[in-house]
């Protein structure tokens, strides 16, 4: 938390002084009962309203509803907001709102030296505090002086401003939540207009309940004005020059996925069609995409990942743009009728919400744990283009780029998002519909070849000679009666066929499609001409960017490049590798995208690894760089 200059202010009755910071990182945290991914969406909006660059760390347990106080029940929020370009949650909260002991202890670890830690002292009972392991309150025993302790009775507090309403106390508890929210935006300024605007459209047909939030955010509010503990409160300017002009917005990654979507359903001129299954963490694309049936949307639940893919493909072979999502597991379920449509060659959509394995593993938390699965996890000889956004924003690009990628060479794709992307936000600006790419697909209209006699049929899998994508033909129109299947083909006909030949064929054919697709070189930021060269694929872009910013800020040079075509590869990847003595790659799993490098290119990478469900830390993936461009 950077201070730039400070200023008295005259707030109600009593000065206070007023802190300008260029940024700060504030975790909200609670048990998954007291609201605080509610609360840190309420602040992040507000912030971004304001015009703050921002991103968000959203971290709930896996559990539906892990016991009431446990650390496994512990629900956070972390936003790190700031006047200039930022680039990740941050490494470390600068504010801590601790809504109970289990809360406390989850999270005090996280906290720098003269931290602001706001605790909310009703909770603190001796009960609540050894369900927790703390055999003397943590408020009263000195651990906690190396922070600035704030202790706050939210509970007891909030009760008190809603005694009007007639709740009973487990019904005023419920806001104590908005009373922090009150609090913290009185401490930096936020506006206050959307989110009371937000409670009364959410508690519409309980215009009571909607009153009594109100009034716990505006009592929190006053609060912060009148107490003696809050002598300080503080100003992020909005980060003016961190964006290009253009219309804003705060969005997820699952959000900006499911526009992505529909856009580029809409410059295809094709209905969209998702088939999917509930899963965490990609059940959001499923929820938004079922509002936009007026955009040609049609969303089917099945009852299994299987069904779902199923139902998808059939969609491809009807003509409309097929999308399926899922995480891991589903994809492990729906491998056989991903190798149907690498055999079908029809578009498809294949989106993978990553998330920590094996089996059930981490639902809730992040990993990019399904690369190599991507690439490999079918029978046989089944290569599919594998396509990685980079920040929650660039889900929407990414979701573009798959569908040029599937309609235009007849393949399935895969779009490979995780549980960092998918739930943390950031700024975004709204495209012109002028800047969007053209999709629009061409289906075959009639007869493509002539048989020795003069007759003229329809192949199926007569390909583009440019493209190597067979044609696309609507079931139903007239002359295009054709017969596709699982079972191999014969070249052109699409009939049957067991010909050793044929198969060989066949298999390289499919293989040279995937190869030939078109993509963009790999661009690298290197100013300095650097001897060490930091590679990276989806969500890993923010750390290692701002984990470079610092190394060039002390002086040290470092190149940077990331990859979001992970098959094929850009064309250039293995000449930029070549100009390096050192490539390290950071990845949020045991190194597979390093082990694909080495295959394919020979080279000898250095692999920095981690899987604790979390995003790397900026300062610790630049510490880790700089011992590589020392040698270490």
């Amino acid at each position: 938390m950077s201070v730039e200059t400070t200023a008295p202010a005259i707030v109600g009755a009593v000065d206070k002084e007023v802190r300008r910071l260029d940024r700060v990182v504030i975790r909200f945290a609670g048990d998954s009962g007291d609201g605080m991914q509610l609360t840190g969406d309420r602040f992040t909006s507000e912030t971004a309203s304001f015009g703050n660059d921002l991103s968000t760390l959203p971290n709930f347990p896996a559990e539906i509803r892990a016991p009431a106080g446990t650390l496994p029940g512990v629900s956070s929020f972390q936003l790190h907001f700031a006047d200039h370009d930022i680039l990740t949650p941050g490494d470390a909260p600068n504010v801590l709102v601790a809504m109970n002991p289990a809360a406390l202890k989850a999270n005090v670890g996280d906290l720098p030296r003269g931290a602001e830690l706001i605790v909310n002292t009703d909770e603190f009972t001796r009960r609540a505090m050894q369900k927790v392991g703390y055999e003397v309150s943590p408020l009263e025993d000195g651990s906690l002086d190396v922070f600035h302790v704030h202790p706050v009775p939210l509970t007891t507090l909030t009760v008190e401003a809603l005694k009007e309403f007639g709740l009973s106390r487990k019904e005023a508890e419920r806001s104590k939540n908005m009373f922090a929210l009150g609090l913290l935006s009185w401490m930096y300024h936020r506006p206050t207009e959307g989110t009371e605007a937000f409670l009364r459209s959410k508690f519409a047909k309980k215009p009571d309940i909607a009153a009594a939030n109100i009034a716990a955010f505006r009592a929190g509010w006053n609060f912060g004005e009148t107490t003696e503990d809050f002598a300080v409160s503080y100003e992020v300017a909005p980060a003016a020059k961190a964006f290009p002009p253009g219309t804003y917005r705060n969005i997820s990654g699952n959000l900006a996925l499911s526009l992505g979507l529909v856009a580029a359903s809409r410059q295809a001129v094709l209905p969209l069609f998702l088939g999917s299954y509930p899963i965490t963490p990609a059940s959001d694309i499923l929820h938004e995409l079922s509002k936009h049936k007026n955009f040609g949307v049609r969303t089917f639940q099945a009852e299994d990942e299987i069904a779902g893919i199923g139902a998808a493909l059939g969609a491809a072979f009807g003509g409309s743009l097929a999308v399926t999502t899922t995480s891991g597991p589903g994809v492990a379920l729906k491998s056989e009728t991903i190798g149907l449509a690498v055999s079908l060659e029809l578009p498809l959509l294949v989106v993978d919400i990553q998330r920590g394995g094996p089996s059930t593993g981490l639902p809730t938390k992040t990993e990019q744990a399904d690369l190599l699965q991507a690439m490999y996890g079918r029978n046989g000889e089944a290569p599919v283009p594998v396509v990685a956004p980079r920040t929650p924003a660039d889900c929407f690009d990414a979701a573009l780029e798959a569908a040029r990628i599937a309609l235009t060479y007849r393949t399935p794709v895969f779009l490979l998002s995780d549980g960092y992307l998918a739930n943390g936000s950031e700024p975004w600006r709204v495209p012109e519909t002028h800047e969007l790419p053209d999709l629009a697909v061409r289906f075959a209209q009639g007869p493509n070849h002539t048989l020795d006699d003069g007759t003229e049929v329809f192949w199926p899998y007569k390909r583009d000679p440019h493209t190597l994508a067979r044609p696309w033909a609507v079931p139903g129109t007239p002359g295009l009666e054709h017969r596709i299947g699982g079972i191999e083909k014969q070249d052109g006909s699409g009939n049957i066929s067991y010909d050793p030949a044929n198969h060989d064929f066949m298999v390289r054919t499919r293989q040279a499609k995937i190869e030939n697709i078109t993509v963009p070189d790999l661009e690298v930021d290197d100013p300095d001409g650097a001897r060490t060269l930091v590679l990276g694929w989806g969500s890993t872009y923010g750390p290692i960017t701002a984990a470079v910013r610092r190394i060039r800020t002390q002086g040290g040079h470092i190149a940077q490049a990331h990859l979001r075509h992970l098959n094929p590869f850009p064309p250039n990847l293995g000449e930029v590798l070549t100009r390096y003595e050192r490539v390290v790659i950071p990845e949020m799993n045991l190194g597979q995208l390093a082990t694909l490098i080495r295959a394919k290119y020979l080279i000898d990478t250095y692999s920095n690894t981690q899987i604790n469900g979390m995003p790397f830390k900026a300062e610790q993936l630049a510490t880790a760089l700089k011992e590589a461009i020392d040698g270490h």
